[in-house]
């Protein structure tokens, strides 16, 4: 039998499973891991393309050159269709995907020793929240991309669904599960009827009664961390000579992983060096240029995310801010957590419960609660779904795999 692959392109993270030679297998993607940043970095003074850990290395080991993550983020957006300047050449953005996929593509085929043709790609619930036409945009944008990059069969699976069917492997017995996927980029659910008897089905539409999602997870999570740990350190909430406080977009674009790069643009650098007059204390606006002129906002960016992971499950962390300026500093803990991203986890949670609403079931119906995603390491969210299906079984699934395995499950039902 010819190899499949089902591939979870994650905002944060991604993954791969094959099959085609009876087991499904994860992929190798980084030396033994199997998952791999989503992440590239164009290096200058080497002149080479780097992907994953590596390009993260690379970039903060002082090479000059250009790093790019949450690439997932550009579908459905207007940037997908522009170009961006990378070590003086123009590159499409759509064509940074395109070498991703491709890289990935690659590694399968390593694994399989032969050329790989067919896939099943993993897809949030919504691309884009509230518009439609925008979300197939964004569908029809990765398929392109994926046969661009020498797929001749691609499909599509919503990625709570491929986590039920990977949760699905291990059952025993039916179940209504609600399927979480809390990730980088979006946080999805679907409400799945599962069991053995069901699971040889290659058409499971009666078994899904309800999908629904929200654009947003642990990006942004990050980026409100960043907005009242960090960003204050550099200015944000401080006020001008008039009393009023200082322009805040500029932070709220630093603190975002795939708007980073824009401030790095000569243009961007004269706007924000014109905004010295707005600042009482010019001390805060000399501690942002050095971000942007030194080009340390991806670098400021793994430290908040590194911060929230460290404190995920309580404690607290320091994030050094040497580099900007001597003896800079600013602390974390838990309760700083909860407030930044308090709103957020509202909004996930009455996604989670709407989507339940929408399976015409209400709260206490759901016998499983099975909950994966990167982003599910963080205690708060953790106890926010659990508070919310008092009532449900929570089943812990693999947080960055579970995707992935659950699409190649999904491939061997429609190429095997």
């Amino acid at each position: 039998m010819k190899p499949f692959a089902g591939i979870d392109f994650g905002t944060s993270n991604s993954a791969v499973c094959l099959g085609g030679r009876g087991a499904l297998d994860l992929v190798p993607l980084e030396q033994d891991r199997v998952t791999l940043p989503s992440a590239v970095f164009y290096n200058a003074d080497e002149q080479t393309t780097v992907f994953g850990r590596q390009a993260i290395a690379e970039y903060q080991a002082g090479y000059s050159g250009r790093l790019l993550r949450s690439l997932k983020s550009l579908l459905g957006s207007e940037l997908l269709g522009e170009t961006t300047l990378v070590n003086g050449k123009a590159l499409a953005y759509r064509e940074i995907i395109g070498g991703f996929i491709s890289h990935l593509k690659q590694r399968a085929e390593a694994q399989a020793g032969e050329p790989l043709e067919r896939v099943v790609l993993g897809r949030p619930v919504h691309f884009v929240d509230d518009d439609p036409v925008r979300d197939a945009a964004a569908e029809a944008s990765l398929r392109g991309i994926a046969v661009e990059a020498g797929f001749r069969e691609v499909s599509f699976q919503y990625e709570p669904i491929a986590a039920a069917f990977d949760y699905e492997t291990g059952l025993s017995r039916e179940t209504l599960a609600l399927v979480v996927d809390i990730g980088g980029g979006t946080s999805d659910f679907s409400v799945v009827r599962l069991g053995p008897g069901r699971s040889g089905r290659l058409d499971r539409s009666a078994d899904v009664l309800a999908s629904g999602g929200v654009h947003l997870a642990g990006t942004d999570f990050d980026q409100q961390l960043s907005l009242v740990s960090v960003m204050p350190c550099l200015g944000l909430n401080s006020s001008g000579a008039s009393g009023k406080p200082v322009p805040s977009h500029i932070y709220f674009e630093l603190a975002t992983w795939h708007r980073i790069n824009f401030l790095y643009t000569p243009k961007a650098l004269s706007e924000a060096q014109t905004l010295r007059p707005f600042y009482r204390a010019p001390t805060f606006h000399d501690r942002l240029m050095k971000v942007l002129r030194d080009r340390e906002g991806h670098r400021l960016a793994g430290l908040v995310e590194e911060a929230k992971v460290a404190i995920a499950d309580g404690g607290r962390s320091r994030i050094d801010l040497a580099f900007v300026e001597k003896g800079l500093m600013t602390t974390v803990n838990q309760q700083t957590l909860a407030f930044a991203i308090d709103e957020a986890l509202a909004r996930i949670v009455g996604t989670a419960l709407e989507t339940v609403r929408q399976a015409g079931l209400v709260a206490d119906k759901v016998d499983t609660v099975y909950i994966t995603g990167g982003s599910t390491g963080i205690r708060l969210l953790r106890d926010a779904v659990a508070a919310a299906f008092p009532a449900s079984e929570q089943v812990a699934g693999d947080p960055f795999a579970s995707v992935a395995r659950g699409l190649g499950v999904h491939a061997r039902r429609v190429y095997g």
